[in-house]
């Protein structure tokens, strides 16, 4: 089942502005972090702490991560508070179409490849669109994500994103290349982690891996 994937002001709060970064990124103080791969939440702990020392973000309240390295039937998208270091979410989430069956294999930047991009992102607002309630990302890594605003790239809703239909089917539903999730948690989930918190992308692509500045900057290196 396929479904178009619908054609920022950011809100932090006292605690996490005066809260330095060294210590938001740091694994220091996290209890559970769910089923995620430790060594890629390091990387996206990295690439969030990066993005802030450049600018490109100011103090996030969330992390979103997904690893498309695991299959559409597993659950592989957590939200993390980086301000309590707690696990808010940990839901299933579709890849695009041309991405691949209930594995993904293939990502791109471009429009029309109904595939999904990688790398770090950056939430805008929602609005209500072609899938209902929906988020707006904008792509922070050049060349790998940065056409995600033109490419209508947002977090919506999906009845196709739902283990009955993986059960069924033997994989999820596919987006055009959005990350939809399950319809039943997608308000509360956008709500939460709306206007200029921070969602990284991850799946082991070598070009991708070596040349994203947000992979590859000394804020990556474990405290």
């Amino acid at each position: 089942m396929l479904l178009f994937c619908g054609v920022m002001a950011s809100q932090t709060s006292a605690r996490a502005a005066s809260e330095p970064a060294s210590e938001r990124y740091s694994r220091a103080g996290w209890g559970s972090i769910g089923a995620l791969n430790p060594e890629v939440f390091d990387l996206a702990l990295g690439a969030a702490s990066c993005a802030e020392r450049a600018g490109d973000v100011s103090a996030p309240r969330t992390l979103t991560v997904i690893d498309y390295s695991k299959p559409s039937t597993s659950k592989r998208l957590w939200v993390y508070d980086l301000e309590k270091k707690t696990l808010l979410f940990e839901e299933l989430v579709a890849h695009g179409s041309g991405s691949g069956g209930n594995l993904a294999t293939t990502f791109s930047n471009l429009d029309d490849s109904h595939q999904t991009s990688l790398g770090l992102f950056v939430t805008g607002q929602p609005y209500t669109g072609q899938n209902g309630y929906s988020l707006r990302l904008d792509g922070l890594d050049e060349g790998f994500n940065d056409r995600a605003r033109e490419r209508a790239i947002v977090i919506h809703g999906a009845p196709y994103v739902d283990e009955g239909v993986a059960r069924a089917q033997g994989r999820l539903g596919r987006s055009w290349g959005c990350p939809a999730v399950r319809a039943g948690v997608a308000r509360e989930l956008i709500d939460t982690v709306r206007g200029g918190t921070l969602l990284f992308a991850y799946y082991p692509d070598p070009a991708w891996l070596a040349s994203s500045r947000y992979l590859t900057c000394d804020a990556n290196k474990r405290r």
